[in-house]
């Protein structure tokens, strides 16, 4: 996938890359030092999704991330599940992807050369390699004991309605969108909303951008702008959330 950024950007993210190929810190110093490969914008992630689960705390529900591409914003939740409410057995965090990319692309998607068939697809049998990273975070973490994720591959549009018609206990704390498409961004919206309450939010990674108009469409289809308040993150500018109220 091609580094994002201006000349000078790219420059200077090739050479992070360098600099963190040729580390010479041993593996295990290593892995508790990652934050020094991670630029402002990274770590700003890590701010944002504590903003989003900090409005959650006082009600129940699952946690549903659509479009987990590497797992890196599963793993990030688990640690905050760990850190805020260690002992909420309840606080299932649930992923849904196709694990191969882009597909089902509209003329409502627009033209952005990000929106192609297999874009930001995993390499073969990440499945399976994610699947071991989240058991490890599970037995690193309080209730190790308790499963409390699940990693469902497949189409979301069809997965989510599945996973919901099997398990008629959920309600939703948390929606993490984080497709772009149009076409399983108004599916998932659609068969979610019943499972959410006041209180519940919604979280969408690229409303209102000019690449991916297909988010914003699909919302809009889904859910009237002037329903419901939309937020701007205080820590991403680019990310926002909506409170059902």
């Amino acid at each position: 996938m091609q580094i994002l950024g201006n000349k000078d950007q790219i420059q200077n993210r090739e050479r992070l890359i360098k600099l963190f190929h040729g580390t010479p810190l041993p593996d295990e110093h290593l892995m508790v030092n990652l934050g020094l490969y991670q630029r402002s914008s990274v770590v700003a992630k890590y701010f944002y999704l504590n903003e989003l689960y900090e409005k959650i705390l006082p009600i129940p529900g699952v946690i549903m991330e659509f479009g987990c591409w590497y797992g890196q914003t599963m793993v990030q939740l688990m640690a905050l599940r760990a850190m805020l409410e260690p002992y909420n057995s309840l606080r299932k965090i649930i992923g849904f992807d196709t694990f191969t990319g882009y597909r089902g692309i509209t003329k409502k998607d627009g033209t952005d050369t990000l929106i192609k068939n297999g874009q930001y697809g995993v390499p073969h049998e990440y499945y399976s390699y994610l699947t071991q990273l989240l058991d490890y975070h599970e037995r690193e973490n309080p209730m190790s004991h308790v499963k409390k994720y699940e990693l469902v591959k497949g189409d979301a549009a069809l997965t989510v309605k599945k996973y919901l018609k099997n398990n008629p206990q959920t309600v939703i704390s948390l929606a993490y969108f984080d497709m772009q498409l149009y076409k399983p961004t108004k599916a998932c919206l659609t068969a979610i909303l019943p499972y959410c309450m006041k209180g519940s939010v919604i979280a969408m990674d690229e409303l209102n951008a000019k690449e991916f108009p297909g988010e914003t469409t699909a919302l809009k289809e889904v859910v009237p702008l002037t329903k419901y308040p939309i937020y701007r993150s205080k820590f991403l500018p680019n990310r926002s959330y909506i409170v059902i109220t």
